[in-house]
């Protein structure tokens, strides 16, 4: 418990970050939707946009998060965590400034270019900080209470965005933002495995000593070592047998998670002609619940049913919530369906968690920045695959009357994790 309140700066200033993030998600279709196609409810361009941005967004991460991650194992996770914390408030400042036509244009590129080097960054610099300084037996809980708050945050910050006008709500995310930034800047000490074994601090005032032997050379060494985001990537998921089959859970996984971020919001705005006061609405249910599940349900079940068993659990229901969103009848099945995240949110802490303990004690960052980097081949494979398949359901050009009919092809995806995580084999590492 002792280390876990050890924690508490780390906490705050993830629940600052995420909480101005997720301020902004109900709000963001109808930006989108008034700026592109005003005064409608199917808007294939749009579709269309959202899914270019994910692909690039996850093209980029795809050799930014490995290398995010090397690059916190020798210069501290701080240092490198400071990069996203600052950057991801310029895309809500410009929408926060104005939401026109051209604004929308203006954010929309900051936003692809910013988040191809910082989507996802946060959360798993946040891991490896929690493993950095929690032993491998608390790590499954340690990671489900980080979840926790950041589903905290996702439920604070789409309640704001349910009582606050839509200007209004991305200066406040703006603000927030900036709080979070500079909370974590003052507040938040580095892992105190780092302060031992960084090789250098990224950002000095004095000439980095690396060894008395090697000088400066050492410390190039090292910064082009961490440079080799795809080697490492491919290295590390050949290392062991557990880790391939996680990261074969953890890319379907992100498969339909994405898939199911870029179209369910069109999906529910054409269908049953929601705003962004119900789609608030419908994260504030699932956020509740899944903050309820991660802070009190997955410490008490992680102990007992392990990790694996956990994991294929989340992944069951993950499956029921997304095929239920898909024969939506009415419009309140998408909130019945929301409350399912209170089972299946145990799927992300868990698949970090089977990672983390596979990694020694100075390769965390590698190891989550790898696993991010698996997931963000999911954010270039889903929009290419599900973005058209939504947009030609929701259209006049149909082949056959089932709007839902890309969901239910998301639902697949997950039904594929489901079967790979009820294959998984979780050894020690001494014996992989």
């Amino acid at each position: 418990m002792d280390k876990l309140y050890g924690l508490s700066h780390l906490f705050m200033a993830v629940f600052l970050h995420n909480f101005s993030m997720f301020m902004v998600v109900p709000a963001i279709t109808d930006v989108t939707m008034a700026a592109l196609c005003p005064g409608q409810d199917e808007c294939s361009l749009a579709i269309y946009i959202t899914g270019f941005q994910q692909a690039m967004i996850g093209l980029g991460t795809l050799v930014m998060m490995p290398l995010l991650g090397n690059l916190s194992d020798k210069y501290g996770r701080k240092a490198i965590l400071t990069v996203p914390m600052i950057l991801t408030i310029i895309p809500v400042g410009i929408l926060a400034y104005s939401r026109t036509k051209k604004f929308f244009y203006v954010y929309y590129v900051f936003k692809i270019l910013i988040s191809m080097i910082c989507e996802g960054s946060v959360p798993c610099l946040g891991l490896a900080y929690v493993a950095d300084n929690i032993p491998e037996s608390g790590r499954s809980t340690a990671f489900g209470i980080l979840s926790g708050i950041a589903s905290a945050a996702f439920v604070c910050g789409t309640l704001s965005a349910r009582f606050l006008s839509t200007a209004l709500t991305f200066q406040v995310s703006t603000l927030i933002a900036v709080i979070g930034a500079l909370y974590m800047q003052f507040f938040l000490r580095d892992s105190a495995i780092d302060d031992k074994h960084l090789y250098t601090p990224i950002i000095s005032q004095e000439n980095p000593i690396i060894s008395k032997v090697n000088g400066k050379l050492e410390s190039k060494k090292h910064l082009f070592k961490a440079l080799r985001s795809i080697e490492d990537l491919t290295s590390f998921l050949n290392s062991s047998l557990t880790i391939t089959q996680a990261a074969i859970v953890a890319f379907f996984n992100s498969l339909a998670d994405v898939g199911l971020h870029g179209s369910l919001l069109y999906f529910l705005k054409a269908q049953f002609h929601f705003d962004k006061n119900q789609f608030a609405d419908l994260m504030v249910i699932s956020g509740i619940a899944g903050t309820v599940s991660q802070l009190i349900l997955m410490p008490i079940l992680a102990p007992i049913l392990g990790e694996a068993r956990l994991l294929s659990v989340g992944l069951f229901f993950h499956c029921i919530h997304m095929f239920l969103y898909s024969i939506a009848w009415s419009s309140l099945v998408p909130y019945a369906s929301a409350m399912f995240s209170i089972l299946f949110v145990f799927s992300h802490p868990c698949i970090r968690s089977i990672v983390s303990k596979q990694a020694g004690p100075h390769e965390q960052g590698k190891a989550q920045g790898c696993i991010s980097g698996i997931c963000s081949i999911a954010h270039i494979v889903s929009p290419l695959v599900f973005s058209p398949l939504t947009a030609l359901f929701l259209s006049e050009r149909a082949p056959f009357d089932f709007p839902g009919f890309s969901i239910m092809c998301i639902g697949f995806a997950s039904m594929i994790s489901l079967v790979q995580s009820m294959m998984l084999r979780v050894v020690p590492p001494i014996l992989n």
